[in-house]
């Protein structure tokens, strides 16, 4: 039955990553789901938030409630709490009862105003530039027990495969996105060569050494000062010499 659930999840996980946009929208949803597993599991509501380090730097990305994210985000800010300690040995860490586990008294004071009775961290492994955390909280104190952060550990790494899929596939699209803008930047520059090349009657490495001083001249990118060179002569402004 366990292996049946297991594959059930790591199906909707699939499912949330291509309906997906981006990371941010599938972390938003990776949290909602992994909020109502805990919470069946548990038998208790439970509200979830996601942090994700990249290059170690700590970035809430989402949650499932507002107020896992302002949770979530005050624990970064104070550098205390059980997601932060779960990130640092990557194991789960459980703050059973914030009135009387006294390991993180600044953030614990901070979920005891906000309502919150206990927590539970759960890293989620990625590789050595990058990893996240599920950020697991209820309103009622010892509510994560043995077999309930078993059950997270279960569900984190299927959460952490699917992660890692969203994340390679961003990353793939991302230096997609960067070498398309890099051929329209160099498109852009060689026909602005083309252009000096005519007016100035000279060859492509001195066009571009013009073009390159122009630049540097005007305090523009290389790509901004072809881009105003065509510009001109689309409008019909063409010069019989350029300048730099």
């Amino acid at each position: 039955m366990g292996t049946i659930k297991s594959d059930d999840q790591f199906v909707q996980l699939h499912d949330l990553i291509i309906g997906s946009s981006n990371v941010a929208d599938f972390l938003t949803e990776l949290s909602t789901f992994a909020a109502s597993t805990l919470s069946d599991d548990a038998g208790a509501p439970i509200e979830c938030g996601v942090t994700l380090r990249r290059r170690k730097r700590n970035v809430t990305i989402a949650g499932s409630s507002e107020r896992a994210v302002v949770l979530d985000k005050l624990e970064q800010a104070l550098g205390e709490g059980p997601c932060l300690a779960a990130l640092e040995v990557m194991r789960p860490m459980v703050l059973s009862n914030v009135e009387t586990d006294n390991r993180w008294p600044n953030y614990q004071k901070v979920l005891a105003e906000n309502g919150c009775g206990s927590v539970l961290g759960v890293p989620l492994a990625l590789d050595e530039h990058q990893s996240a955390a599920l950020n697991f909280f209820a309103a009622e104190p010892d509510v994560f027990a043995p077999d309930t952060v078993h059950r997270a550990e279960a569900f984190a790494d299927l959460a952490s495969r699917a992660l890692r899929l969203a994340l390679r596939i961003a990353d793939t699209q991302n230096l997609a996105d960067d070498l398309r803008a890099a051929m329209a930047s160099r498109t852009t520059i060689d026909l602005a060569c083309g252009v000096i090349m005519g007016q100035n009657r000279c060859s492509q490495d001195e066009a571009m050494a013009l073009l390159t001083k122009a630049s540097s001249h005007r305090n523009q990118k290389l790509r901004d000062v072809a881009a105003g060179i065509l510009g001109r002569v689309s409008d019909g402004a063409v010069s019989t010499h350029f300048d730099p």
